[in-house]
């Protein structure tokens, strides 16, 4: 079954307070999210495997670990997901950042596959999903079955906030994909909105209606 990890760091939760707070600006709303995703991405990345190498200090020369074993992608969920991007990009440069773009079906609800591009050597990449919220986990499991079709083996998935039902649903679908969340909310309301939440995370990153 899937892990759920929930990050209560005092940073993370005084950060998504102000997220939360219908009073903050499109600017200083993209500024912490892209804030609390690097935080996030600190433990995210816990555990990325490390090999030992030789270097030389300004002193002597020394042995030291730097990070081996697979690399990273980064697959912000469009368009909302594009503001996490940043923030875990600041703690690992040279991730590469696959995309993938969903709309909802308006008769089957269902989410349908637009656009989706990623690395080459996808086979060779541990990926990150991000999302700021997980609702019905509707489009995280649609992004996460594109991405193992394209052979993608190793994801975690990443949201600042989301409800019971989301996270349910993605452990259904992907009990190997372990979740990281700065808050499990109380629940959905009738028109598909996280309870308390935070409104429509794209509307607010880019200041949209």
């Amino acid at each position: 079954m899937s892990k759920v990890v929930m990050m209560n760091h005092p940073l993370i939760q005084h950060k998504l307070t102000l997220i939360r707070d219908k009073n903050t600006g499109s600017k200083d709303f993209r500024q912490l999210v892209k804030e609390v995703s690097m935080l996030m991405g600190y433990e995210v990345t816990r555990d990325l495997a490390l090999e030992e190498v030789e270097i030389e200090t300004p002193v002597v020369k020394t042995k030291s670990k730097v990070i081996s074993g697979k690399k990273l992608g980064i697959v912000p969920i469009l368009r909302a997901g594009l503001g996490m991007v940043d923030g875990i990009l600041e703690l690992v440069p040279a991730a590469k950042v696959g995309h993938v773009g969903l709309y909802r079906d308006p008769e089957t609800l269902k989410p349908v596959e637009y656009y989706s591009k990623f690395p080459a050597d996808i086979e060779e990449r541990d990926f990150i999903v991000v999302d700021p919220m997980l609702a019905t986990g509707g489009s995280a499991v649609a992004a996460i079955d594109v991405l193992k079709k394209k052979g993608a083996t190793s994801i975690k998935l990443v949201n600042l906030v989301a409800c019971p039902e989301g996270i349910e649903e993605v452990e259904r679908c992907h009990p190997d994909v372990d979740i990281y969340v700065a808050s499990i909310d109380e629940k959905l309301n009738d028109h598909g909105y996280i309870v308390p939440g935070l409104g429509d995370a794209g509307d607010r990153l880019y200041g949209t209606k």
